[in-house]
């Protein structure tokens, strides 16, 4: 295991919910990155961030880690959970809100409804 994956089991395993993204959940870099902090940051959830960019290592690694070649990557308990297109359709399906429910992570279902007000 190289050093860089092994510091991303570690992040993964040792955070209820990680964001690898393109700059910090402040201040994303990248509009698929700002998208994805975006709806975590609205609906209140709490997120490790994880700025890709300060890593080459870990900007690869976590490509070959999750075996899905782009960024950002969620991931929920330790699951990957997708990409920017994927959590955008499970915030406007409710299947985000099912997944952070059954795994225990607080969040502000009046935020995560207030989105899909105003996406309908």
């Amino acid at each position: 295991m190289t050093d860089a994956n092994a510091q991303i089991q570690e992040t993964v395993s040792g955070n209820d919910v990680v964001l690898f993204m393109k700059g910090t959940s402040q201040m994303p870099q990248c509009g698929f990155s700002s998208k994805v902090a975006g709806v975590l940051n609205y609906m209140g959830v709490a997120y490790k961030d994880v700025n890709v960019l300060e890593d080459d290592g870990v900007r690869q690694g976590i490509k070959e880690f999750s075996d899905w070649p782009t960024i950002p990557q969620l991931y929920v308990k330790g699951e990957f959970v997708g990409g920017c297109d994927i959590i955008t359709e499970m915030t406007l399906s409710g299947e985000l809100d099912t997944l952070l429910e059954e795994n225990g992570v607080s969040f502000d279902k009046d935020a995560a409804n207030t989105i899909r007000e105003h996406n309908s």
